[in-house]
C-alpha cells in the first residue's frame, strides 16, 4: 500500500521508463488514503512527459501540485518553484517528487539534500525491461549507481513497468520481472511494485501471487491519444 510508503517519495526513472505515469498514478491512489497529498514536477529534462499537465485533474481529485515557477502555456522552461522545499518540512504533506530520468535530471534532488531528512524518503526506481539503456541485469545497474551518484540518495525500491504499450502482455511483464528480481538479488533492493495497465493487458489477474512486491494497477494518463 502506498500509505507504507516512507512521507517522501521520490520517484525516478531512465527515459522511457514510464516513471511520470506511475507517478500520476501513485498520487491519485495517496490521494484517497492521505489528508495532504502533494506532487512536484521536478523533471527539467523531458518536456514531452510532464506530470503538470495533469495539475487540474490532480488538484480537482485533491492533490497539490508543484510545477515550474513559470506559468506559460506556450513555453516550458527549466525553473523550479522554491514551493518545493516547503514538504520537507512541513511533515502534513505526504510527497511524491517526479524526478528526472538521467543522471543530469538527478542533480536537481542533489542541491535539497541538506533539506531533507533522509530517514523519511524511498526513492523509487521505475524500470522498463523493454526501453533503451535498461534491457539487462548490468545496464539498469549501471543507471541506478549514475542516478544515485548524481542525486546523493540511495535507491530504496525497484518499480517493474515493463510493458510494450498497447502490446503488453502477462509474459513481457513477468520477463521483466524475472530481470528485475536478479537485479534485486545483486543488489539487495526490493522490487517494491510491479506495475500494469489494466484496460490494456488481458488477463492481467494472472499476475496475483506471481510478481515481487504489490501488484499495481495503473490507468493512461499521460498523452494516451499519442499512444
Amino acid at each position: 500500500m502506498v500509505i507504507n510508503d516512507k512521507r517522501i517519495r521520490i520517484i525516478t526513472g531512465y527515459y522511457g521508463s514510464g516513471k511520470t505515469e506511475f507517478a500520476v498514478n501513485y498520487a491519485y491512489k495517496l490521494a484517497k488514503v492521505v489528508k495532504r497529498p502533494c506532487i512536484a514536477d521536478l523533471d527539467i529534462v523531458n518536456v514531452y512527459f510532464r506530470s503538470r499537465e495533469k495539475t487540474k485533474e490532480m488538484e480537482e481529485a485533491g492533490i497539490e501540485v508543484i510545477s515550474s515557477s513559470v506559468v506559460e502555456d506556450n513555453c516550458d522552461m527549466p525553473a523550479l518553484s522554491s514551493k518545493i522545499t516547503v514538504p520537507f518540512l512541513d511533515k502534513s504533506y505526504d510527497y511524491i517528487m517526479d524526478l528526472g530520468g538521467s543522471e543530469v535530471g538527478a542533480k536537481v534532488l542533489g542541491r535539497f539534500g541538506d533539506l531533507i531528512d533522509k530517514n523519511e524518503v524511498d526513492f523509487f526506481m521505475v524500470v522498463n525491461l523493454f526501453r533503451p539503456e535498461t534491457g539487462n541485469e548490468d545496464e539498469i545497474i549501471h543507471q541506478m549507481r549514475l542516478l544515485e551518484d548524481m542525486s546523493g540518495f540511495k535507491i530504496t525500491g525497484l518499480v517493474n513497468n515493463s510493458n510494450l504499450i498497447h502490446e503488453t502482455r502477462v509474459e513481457d511483464i513477468l520477463e521483466g520481472e524475472a530481470y528485475l528480481k536478479r537485479v534485486s538479488d545483486k543488489t539487495m533492493i526490493p522490487i517494491r511494485y510491479t506495475t500494469c495497465m489494466v484496460d490494456e493487458v488481458r488477463n492481467h489477474e494472472a499476475l496475483i501471487d506471481k510478481v515481487h512486491g504489490e501488484l499495481f494497477p495503473m490507468h493512461y494518463n499521460m498523452r494516451s491519444i499519442w499512444m
